[in-house]
């Protein structure tokens, strides 16, 4: 018997939407709870870290849907994202709380939470309840909608802003 190495079990994570449709009607068959949170994930920080682990307290399967490059780019402008799709999947496989990871190229989530119509949709607290794409589809359906506490000051947008300013700072010192 040939043993999977860590990164074909990591692998396994990524599945596009009609295959976690299948997946998401066994799951509710055997009585699991799917939870689902959505985003960009271009730079990983300590707050989408905390987003994944009170997401996974909701429910017993996470699925992440990333925004894929070209809606990332339409979302959060020309210079997004930082990290292809690829690279952002391989960094949110390591992410044990992740059950599945898919993508989709539409600029909200819509689509992909009222196809897959998760138990529970889990958003960062920078959203306001009634804000939260997928709300009504998710709450007609007996779900519920989770927004968890902001990590104050920690964006990838912040993040980029905080290098870009860093980067100046030093070319100004390196100059005199």
């Amino acid at each position: 018997m040939k043993m999977k190495s860590s990164a074909e079990k990591q692998r396994q994570k990524i599945f596009p939407v009609q295959a976690l449709v299948r997946i998401r009607h066994e799951l509710r068959r055997k009585g699991k709870k799917v939870v689902f949170t959505n985003g960009c994930f271009d730079i990983l920080h300590a707050g989408h870290v905390r987003l994944f682990q009170e997401a996974k307290k909701w429910g017993d399967v996470l699925i992440v849907a990333l925004n894929d490059d070209a809606s990332m780019r339409r979302v959060k402008g020309p210079s997004r994202p930082i990290f292809p799709l690829a690279e952002r999947w391989e960094i949110l496989e390591a992410i044990e709380d992740i059950d599945f990871l898919t993508s989709f190229s539409e600029d909200t989530p819509q689509k992909i939470i009222t196809t897959l119509v998760p138990d529970v949709l889990v958003k960062g607290g920078d959203w306001r309840h009634e804000e939260v794409v997928g709300k009504e589809e998710v709450e007609a359906a007996g779900g519920k909608v989770v927004t968890v506490p902001y990590f104050k000051g920690h964006s990838s947008s912040s993040i980029i802003r905080k290098i870009g300013r860093l980067f100046k700072e030093q070319q100004k010192v390196s100059r005199e």
